[in-house]
């Protein structure tokens, strides 16, 4: 594992904490942190990051808090505070 995959890694955790801490704009600031250091990198972001991630804003997504979940024929709809909307595929 290169640094910089290890570095997404600890920027996801700890914008997760911070997500749940309620500090939302130093979890937004780690996450443009870890967009940045990926495309520098020329890596994808994991998809458990991608998944938790609003591309609008930037923010880091907690079902019931700050997103909605919904489910429809196929996919998942994620729908963040600021209108953002996600359509993944069932898993």
């Amino acid at each position: 594992m290169s640094v910089a995959e290890e570095r997404l890694e600890r920027l996801h955790e700890l914008a997760r904490e911070a997500a749940i801490a309620g500090e939302d704009e130093r979890a937004r600031y780690y996450v443009r942190l870890a967009r940045r250091v990926a495309e520098r990198n020329r890596l994808t972001l994991p998809r458990s990051f991608r998944r938790f991630t609003c591309d609008e804003c930037d923010a880091y997504l907690r079902p019931g808090a700050n997103a909605r979940v919904r489910l429809r024929d196929g996919h998942v709809v994620i729908t963040c505070d600021c209108g953002a909307q996600a359509r993944y595929p069932y898993d």
